[in-house]
């Protein structure tokens, strides 16, 4: 139960088990941390399944986690939430997102996408956070 005492700009806080396993002593932990978190600052603790992984998801271990959360406490505020039941949520944001011109579709196919990234990623030089972006190699500008 949410306490009386939350505003509107209360903390917002997750855990998100996944259903490929049972529930560990690191992730009733974090559970732990943040339902704590959540009752300390008046805030909501919310519980999101991330059933997406349909090769290695299991009804079971989901009814499995609910049962230990139950048991040892846990009692969340809003949820649970199956991932796997809000892809057209997701879908309408990214629409949105790419509508307003702050994403962009992909369109190679996954073996042929070139990572730019990949080295900066292992460079041992770093650009700075607030460094204005170099051009690449690549790039034709």
């Amino acid at each position: 139960m949410r306490p009386l005492h939350a505003s509107p700009s209360a903390s917002r806080v997750r855990f998100a088990p996944s259903p490929t396993g049972s529930l560990h002593v690191g992730g009733a932990r974090t559970a732990l941390y943040n339902l704590l978190f959540a009752r300390h600052t008046g805030g909501t603790f919310i519980l999101r399944v991330e059933d997406t992984d349909v090769e290695r998801s299991r009804e079971e271990l989901s009814e499995q986690i609910l049962s230990a959360m139950e048991w040892l406490g846990l009692d969340y505020d809003e949820g649970p939430y199956y991932q796997s039941q809000r892809t057209e949520l997701y879908r309408a944001a990214a629409d949105r997102l790419i509508t307003e011109g702050k994403a962009y579709r992909s369109f190679e196919p996954p073996g042929e996408r070139t990572d730019t990234r990949a080295p900066a990623a292992t460079s041992r030089w770093k650009r700075a956070p607030d460094a204005p972006p170099q051009a690449s190699a690549t790039s034709s500008g």
